[in-house]
């Protein structure tokens, strides 16, 4: 099920008298390990055991308890020698119990068998990720709240000075004018274009708040035109529903109305929100929907929105609605041909089609990044890869060393955002001492050199339902011992990364799966076979990250002040060797922003394979072409067992090219430097 759910259990998992909650709620600093509803539900659960993979997806909005009770269960077996001879065998044995408050029974079986069997499945149903804006995937930074132009102005410099990319900015409900969203205020930011020119000369971007409530204030465009045109949900006896929200009293906006997201979409135009341009990105918030004094903080149930349908029909589908609406004009505003960047912090199945999502208010404890990685992970599996924690903890301040391991976390994970509540102390990345801003610094740069693989694997996650952030067990799913394991996850197939989430950790144990696997530590490229735990040294700067043999990994290999400066820059090929001296793997590349890679076919998908001593780089789909000016100028082979006499590259024209290489013989790796080889262009290069 898709909330901050546990650890995938095996048959010792019993029953504990509490059914799992399905309730879009605002709950501030949630509870970790707690089965009450927070910001966002996905009905949806997936069992898998060796050899099956099923899914049951429950379609419904309206309140959700899942009770799921596991126990041992005895199968005999009689032989004619009577039931004294019969063998007994224990099977662990699974009932699930779905109860909705409201609706209809519409349940979907996804029979598999493998888990992207499953994935796939679902995305007929519900759709699969939209494919970011390549922006969106670099480091975004965030408070509630930056306080003005200057603010925000000498915290983009603060980057530029200490060396750390980013690509965002954040501004939180304090930027408006008395909360009044599509407004700014003007005495903190008196000339907001003027602000977004400046990020835009710097190829960065902008993310402003819009939530769902609006102020009720009849001098408010806003408010008036929504009122005028009946757009707000109602109350029971036909008024306009009010609830206090953060600009005080509110009313909602009824996106379950086609005509209300039309309208909504609208604003978004740059015509109607004024000072805003194109680099401006939203961030819809508050949309489970919170209400501070309604029941449980939300909405009451008998409210009434569109077709006459009471609000405890809908409850769960109603942040989504707002979502698709944001996303809807932001794609309009530009006519069709920019994609969108949305972030929602309430979702529903189908939210993946939208943009991002996060799992809200943190705290600034060792044990809130600990959970976010099964929360992501769980996440991830219901169809939306576009997922993140705030890095730090939203709420608290957090310790040099857990802010350090949270952005050593963050930078593998898909969503990448530093995030704190007002009254907090300030945590730019700088702030903790040159030491620390050292070790952040090199966790941001890791994050920026491995986009190429990011942006591949985000592709994947758009035209074929396979998540970039995955438990072992969807890689590994014949092997038992990945199952339970949630400290630890692949992204994509070739990655293995396993976070430090315990203060002062000098060793942890990192479960290599896979008994025919061989893995490469990313840093020192020692190796070893799958099948088996090792203990792993760690400082406070190791990000323990191993690559599977059999793989290839882009990377970026010079790294730009954002995503916007590296476009051009070379690409570099880490290669693991399979125990069979094997390896594959791919790149995806596009212009980053625009929808021409779908309606032009304006992409390159290239397909690189090593295999008898011999690098391919040839076309993985023959649909799409894009000219690029980028080279590959670094190729680093790990599992190399002989010192190779010679290289040569060899080009589609027929040119045969000798290589400069360096071979070290105790990490048995070969690297290649100083390449000019065309990323679109056809060649081979040869070990002898």
């Amino acid at each position: 099920m898709g909330r901050e759910i546990r650890k995938f259990c095996r048959c010792q998992s019993q029953w504990d008298g509490d059914a799992y909650r399905l309730y879009n709620l605002d709950i501030y600093g949630y509870q970790i390990y707690s089965k009450t509803g927070i910001y966002g539900s996905v009905p949806y659960l997936l069992a898998h055991k060796l050899g099956r993979t099923i899914g049951i997806f429950w379609l419904n909005a309206s309140e959700t308890l899942v009770e799921i009770n596991t126990e041992p269960e005895v199968e005999y077996t009689f032989t004619q020698m009577g039931p004294t001879a019969a063998k007994q065998k224990v099977r662990p044995r699974t009932d699930v119990c779905w109860m909705s408050e409201s609706g209809i029974i519409d349940v979907f079986l996804l029979t598999g068998p493998t888990p992207s069997d499953v994935f796939k499945q679902y995305s007929y149903l519900t759709g699969t990720q939209c494919m970011p804006p390549l922006f969106s995937l670099g480091y975004h930074q965030c408070r509630w709240n930056y306080d003005d132009e200057q603010d925000v102005k000498a915290v983009d410099a603060g980057f530029d000075e200490h060396d750390i990319p980013y690509d965002v900015m954040w501004l939180d409900i304090e930027h408006t004018e008395g909360k009044r969203y599509f407004t700014w205020d003007k005495k903190r930011f008196p000339n907001p274009k003027r602000m977004q020119e400046l990020l835009r000369n710097k190829k960065r971007k902008l993310v402003v708040i819009s939530d769902p409530h609006v102020k009720v204030d009849p001098e408010y465009s806003v408010y008036a035109k929504a009122k005028e045109q009946g757009f707000f949900v109602r109350n029971p006896e036909g008024g306009n529903f009010e609830g206090i929200c953060w600009p005080g009293l509110s009313s909602y906006l009824d996106f379950t109305n086609p005509k209300v997201r039309e309208w909504y979409s609208g604003l978004f135009a740059f015509s109607a929100y004024q000072e805003s341009t194109d680099i401006l990105f939203v961030w819809n918030d508050m949309n489970e929907p919170s209400v501070f004094k309604g029941p449980e903080l939300t909405m009451q149930k008998n409210a009434i929105h569109h077709g006459g349908w009471e609000h405890r029909e809908l409850h769960n589908i109603y942040g989504l609605y707002q979502q698709m609406s944001t996303a809807e004009g932001l794609t309009q505003r530009s006519k069709g041909k920019e994609r969108p960047f949305v972030l929602s912090r309430s979702f529903f199945a189908g939210s993946q089609k939208y943009g991002a999502v996060w799992t809200g208010d943190n705290t600034a404890e060792w044990s809130y990044l600990k959970i976010s990685l099964p929360m992501l992970l769980t996440l991830s599996i219901t169809g939306i890869s576009f997922c993140g924690a705030d890095v730090g903890g939203f709420i608290g301040n957090p310790e040099a060393e857990l802010l350090v391991r949270w952005y050593q976390a963050g930078a593998y994970q898909p969503f990448f955002r530093g995030h704190a509540t007002m009254n907090t102390k300030r945590r730019e990345p700088w702030l903790f001492g040159e030491e620390h801003t050292q070790f952040i610094r090199k966790a941001i740069r890791e994050r920026y050199t491995l986009l190429p693989y990011l942006y591949s694997l985000f592709y994947h996650a758009h035209v074929a339902s396979k998540p970039v952030m995955r438990p072992l067990w969807v890689e590994f799913h014949d092997e038992l011992e990945a199952f339970g394991i949630e400290d630890e996850y692949m992204l994509g197939s070739a990655l293995l990364v396993h976070p430090v989430t315990e203060p002062k950790a000098t060793m942890i144990d990192v479960f290599l799966p896979g008994p025919n696997e061989i893995w490469y530590d990313s840093k020192t490229f020692a190796h070893w076979e799958g099948g088996c735990t090792v203990k792993i040294p760690v400082a406070l700067d190791s990000i323990p990250v191993f690559q599977r043999g059999g793989s290839v990994v882009p990377i970026k290999t010079t790294i730009g002040k954002s995503t916007g400066w590296m476009a051009n820059s070379p690409y570099g090929l880490r290669i693991a060797l399979s125990t069979k001296g094997s390896a594959v793997g791919e790149l995806y590349l596009d212009d980053g922003h625009s929808f021409q890679y779908l309606h032009q076919k304006q992409f390159l998908h290239r397909k690189f394979s090593f295999c008898s001593n011999v690098l391919i780089n040839s076309c993985a789909d023959e649909k799409g072409h894009y000219p690029s000016k980028c080279v590959v100028e670094q190729i680093l082979v790990l599992g190399f067992r002989k010192k190779p006499s010679s290289v040569i590259t060899h080009s589609s024209d027929g040119k045969d090219q000798p290589v400069a290489f360096t071979y070290c013989a105790r990490t048995c790796t070969l690297s290649l430097e100083k390449l000019s080889l065309n990323v679109d262009a056809d060649w081979q290069v040869h070990v002898k």
